[in-house]
């Protein structure tokens, strides 16, 4: 790059000598320990002569900390923008670009900053602080460019939005509008841009259903494909081609085509407008039964913006954030999130000293089935060492080894695995009906039939043929580990690695110590969990663990009711409420019935009726039925004839409240019983274990927090989860 200058940066003030930016001083103090990102101005000149003033976000840490936007970061921005307008009336810049360090622009707001607010007229003030700052970007008086480098969420998205164009890194990822998933809305002028530059359809994606889809972003390709930027350039020299092709564009040589970009006062565009919020609302009803304020509030502004000036949509984004910031929703999510996903998941509560875990260089998987491959396959990926699969003969080994070969050629083919990446991955996963390949393996991980007698043999065979030092994990679900390891010469080796399925996209592994578990053994599989980006919760040896024991006593409560004679319907909607992920009896059918059943019995043997075994669950097993509901060519549901045939009722039928309240009791006995059994550290690790292994709905806070909220831990335990809440 041509060679740059610092240029220093003065605040602007009004004509009437006051900082513009002094009303939104008192915001700094509510948030006194923020990590400020700050504004490094760089003056780089272009090849005609003039120019270019960079402007660059850092918060000077280590590249693995995100740079967010507290009130600070935003005040020292918008001052920085006001210097550079000064600037450019005066002719001494003929544009201005901004971009951040090293694998980020902004991972948006400042969430433990914005969650400290709850005045009405701090949040008003926030709002409010991000418009002014914003509003410079996109009337600077001279063109402004965003070089998206990385990382690119929220506040930071809408930051390059506000820019007049916008290029993005090949290798950048994390780029989106995640307010919907996390309370709130894209309210510093997301919901009005984005529509205007990409289509309402394409916008309402990025801001409804990729937030509600586990929020699910966009990498760099994806964003130039949608129209969010304008230019695309590889990685290694994304700022010298950022800024050359700034330089094209302001000298007239590079033109800029938008393909996607709309105008709502155009009759078809309106009507496609309109098509887009139904289909939007449609979607959100059946992905939370509109049980969180926050999409709900996006759709609201993107049609009410269609027909306003971008400064009319910004006093109603400013009223909803301000609405949004104070919610309970937005608090409970941003426990969930931010103090639960993004702090304590990563310093697991029981975890031992990490510099007591042993090397892994090659695993074993007991197992050629369907999870068994999935395990495979992580590992290889992941770990990049040797796996080898075992199966009782050589058939199930090839079907199980061509699974994994077809699902790493699904994965080239969309382009996740690199051509090399997909033969490294290839070459490293082989298969034997003898255990003697796991001779020389660090870990072996079994995932056969939930049979105990059937994996106590597996261990025994395993155990004669591996080193001393080999780590025996079991995936099992509901199983004692305790029970697996007795006969064993070295039951201190064997360890629980429960995941959930689907392997590569559940983020939870319950890791299960057994009483003789070594804290050696324990500490490889916290590191294991670790390399495969997994979030490891430690739980004690107890039926089903976490999630899967709290699922079942929720599946249980509904099953019960239907079996007593509540309708079908009244017992699958009763919760729809908590705007769970999916309907017990659609969970049902994707846990399959046969494991439901099987988990249920060993619960039932340990617990007793607070988990009753259905005699009409076992009637569909029996008879091979896979799911309660039949679905018709027009989306209607019914229960087959046939299915009603294997069925028999109770004359107690209950209401909808009635199954909604007992089930919540039932859960706040549950995870009651499970913390003075001391399963966990924490009503946090159940609130963990609940997020990432069930889905359990992020704007609910955790579940425990949800049943402190309604009322049922007290109602059942005399206390609340969280007092202090």
């Amino acid at each position: 790059m041509t060679a740059q200058t610092r240029h220093p940066q003065t605040p602007h003030t009004s004509p009437a000598g006051e900082d513009t930016f002094a009303r939104f001083g008192p915001l700094t103090a509510l948030v006194p320990d923020e990590v400020v990102t700050h504004t490094l101005a760089t003056d780089v000149p272009l090849p005609d002569g003039r120019t270019l003033a960079l402007l660059t976000l850092d918060n000077d840490l280590d590249h693995s900390r995100p740079t967010t936007l507290g009130p600070a970061t935003l005040i020292e921005l918008g001052k920085a923008l006001q210097a550079q307008r000064g600037r450019a009336a005066a002719g001494e810049i003929a544009a201005l670009a901004v971009t951040g360090k090293p694998y980020f622009l902004a991972a948006g707001a400042d969430l433990s900053a914005v969650g400290n607010l709850r005045d009405p007229e701090h949040c008003r003030l926030m709002a409010e602080l991000g418009h002014e700052a914003y509003g410079l970007l996109a009337d600077l008086g001279v063109p402004t460019f965003a070089f998206i480098n990385g990382v690119a969420l929220g506040g930071g998205l809408e930051l390059a939005l506000a820019c007049t164009y916008r290029t993005v890194s090949a290798a950048a990822s994390g780029i989106g509008l995640p307010e919907a998933f996390l309370g709130l809305v894209p309210g510093w002028g997301g919901v009005h841009r984005l529509p205007r530059l990409v289509g309402p359809e394409a916008a309402l994606a990025v801001m409804v259903e990729n937030p509600l889809a586990n929020n699910r972003t966009l990498d760099g390709p994806a964003a130039h494909r949608l129209g969010i930027a304008d230019a695309l350039f590889g990685s290694a020299d994304f700022l010298e081609c950022s800024t050359a092709w700034a330089a094209s564009v302001l000298d007239g040589t590079a033109a800029v085509e938008r393909a996607h970009a709309v105008d709502p006062a155009d009759p078809a565009v309106a009507a496609r407008w309109a098509a887009a919020a139904a289909a939007a609302r449609a979607f959100v009803e059946a992905k939370t039964s509109n049980a969180a304020p926050a999409p709900a509030k996006v759709i609201e502004l993107v049609e009410a913006g269609r027909d306003l000036t971008g400064r009319e949509s910004a006093e109603l984004e400013c009223r909803a954030l301000t609405e949004l910031m104070r919610s309970p929703q937005f608090h409970d999510t941003v426990y969930a999130f931010l103090d639960l996903v993004q702090k304590r998941s990563k310093r697991p509560a029981g975890a031992p000293d990490r510099r007591l875990a042993r090397p892994v260089t090659k695993v074993g998987v007991v197992g050629a089935g369907l999870m068994a491959g999935q395990l495979a396959l992580l590992f290889a990926k992941a770990l990049k060492v040797p796996v080898v699969i075992t199966d009782i003969d050589q058939a199930r080994v090839d079907q199980g080894l061509a699974r994994i070969q077809a699902e790493i050629a699904t994965l080239e083919a969309k382009g996740r695995l690199s051509s090399d990446a997909a033969n490294r991955t290839r070459a490293l996963v082989t298969g034997s009906v003898s255990r003697e390949g796991f001779a020389d393996a660090d870990v072996v991980i079994e995932a056969v039939f939930e049979d105990l007698a059937v994996k106590r043999r597996v261990f025994a065979e395993v155990e004669a043929v591996v080193s001393p030092a080999c780590v025996l994990a079991t995936n099992t679900s509901s199983l004692s580990v305790t029970d697996m390891a007795a006969g064993l010469a070295h039951p201190e080796r064997v360890v629980g690695f429960h995941f959930f399925n689907p392997v590569a996209a559940m983020p939870l592994v319950e890791i299960v110590r057994a009483p003789h578990t070594s804290e050696e053994v324990l500490a490889t599989a916290f590191g294991l969990a670790g390399q495969l980006r997994k979030t490891a919760v430690l739980v004690k040896d107890a039926p089903a663990f976490v999630a899967n024991r709290i699922l079942l006593r929720l599946m249980g409560e509904v099953q019960n009711a239907f079996d007593d004679g509540t309708p079908a319907e009244v017992a699958d909607n009763a919760l729809r409420p908590m705007g769970l992920p999916m309907s017990p009896f659609t969970l049902l059918a994707m846990v399959g019935i046969p494991v439901a059943q099987h988990v249920t019995e060993s619960l039932h043997a340990a617990f007793g009726d607070r988990f009753r075994v259905s005699a009409n669950l076992q009637a569909l097993v029996d008879a091979g039925v896979r799911g309660l509901w039949e679905t018709d060519a027009d989306g209607a549901r019914s229960i087959p004839a046939s299915t009603l045939a294997l069925l028999a009722f109770g004359d107690s039928p209950s209401t909808a409240e009635e199954l909604l309240a007992r089930t919540q009791d039932a859960l706040a006995e549950e995870i009651g019983l499970m913390l003075a059994e001391g399963v966990v550290a924490g009503p946090e690790e159940i609130d963990l274990c609940m997020i990432l292994g069930a889905g359990w709905p992020m704007h609910l806070g955790g579940i425990t927090p949800y049943l402190d909220r309604v009322g049922a831990s007290e109602r059942v335990n005399g206390h609340r989860f969280h007092p202090e809440r």
